[in-house]
């Protein structure tokens, strides 16, 4: 059930008489993995999201010093994932219910003494919904801290390892994606199905990505359900984003287990 996660620092794997006597359960520091269920074009599998999330995080919690309390929550892996509606196999949330999922966890774990907790979000299309969730989760327990930080943003290596093209308007399923789910679970990249896509000019600023956006839908902008460039992907490039991601995990789960206000 682990996969990733060392099953010393995956907290479903502790008995409740074990956290009961967790010392200094406040500043203990536990991450909620949240992922997706959905359309990553026909070279990649459902689970890109949830899959990255949970092998950063892992390799990011093997490196961690022993003295330092951090715990994998079980991975949350439906998400709201609308904007791919018209893929078949694609299994969505409302962000009501993402919202009220996320409220029920923190307030079990507020329950049972726990102060802190990071919400990993690896899915594009949810920030806001993670970012509203912890502002109203700390409105009603206000020594609640909680850290809504989206997996890609603890390292920019990534963006020096991809074309400008792709910095510009990849979005999903490309280069960086690809390149990863190399690195991590080869055997479920169907290599002879890669797909380079990009979506189409507005002929104007606004623009699916960046910030004069509006609002879409990934049929609106590729037909194959790919925003990117698979087919630059390598195992290499997946390698060195793995690694990097998870020191930029490592640091920041020390960062908050310090953090103090």
């Amino acid at each position: 059930m682990n996969i990733w996660i060392p099953p010393h620092r995956f907290f479903p794997y502790l008995t409740w008489t074990e956290i009961d006597r967790l010392p200094n359960k406040p500043d203990i520091v536990l991450v909620q993995p949240v992922g997706a269920i959905e359309q990553h074009g026909p070279h990649l599998p459902l689970v890109v999201d949830s899959a990255i999330g949970v092998a950063v995080l892992g390799k990011a919690l093997e490196r961690l010093e022993a003295e330092i309390p951090a715990y994998a929550l079980p991975p949350l892996h439906y998400g709201k994932s609308n904007e791919h509606q018209h893929f078949p196999g694609t299994i969505s949330l409302s962000a009501e219910t993402l919202l009220a999922t996320l409220h029920d966890i923190a307030e079990s774990l507020y329950g049972a003494g726990f102060r802190k907790l990071v919400l990993m979000n690896s899915h594009g299309g949810q920030p806001q919904v993670m970012e509203i969730a912890a502002t109203d989760i700390h409105a009603k327990y206000e020594d609640f801290w909680v850290f809504p930080v989206f997996a890609w943003r603890v390292s920019d290596v990534y963006k020096s390892l991809v074309s400008q093209e792709e910095r510009q308007l990849a979005m999903h399923a490309g280069d960086s994606e690809t390149s990863l789910m190399l690195a991590i679970l080869p055997e479920l990249v169907r290599q002879s199905e890669l797909v380079k896509e990009y979506p189409p000019p507005t002929g104007s600023r606004l623009a699916a990505k960046g910030a004069l956006t509006f609002s879409w839908l990934t049929r609106d902008l590729s037909q194959s359900g790919v925003v990117g460039d698979a087919t630059a992907a390598t195992e290499e490039k997946g390698k060195r984003i793995l690694e990097s991601l998870a020191e930029g995990w490592a640091q920041l789960i020390r960062e908050v287990y310090e953090f103090r206000l």
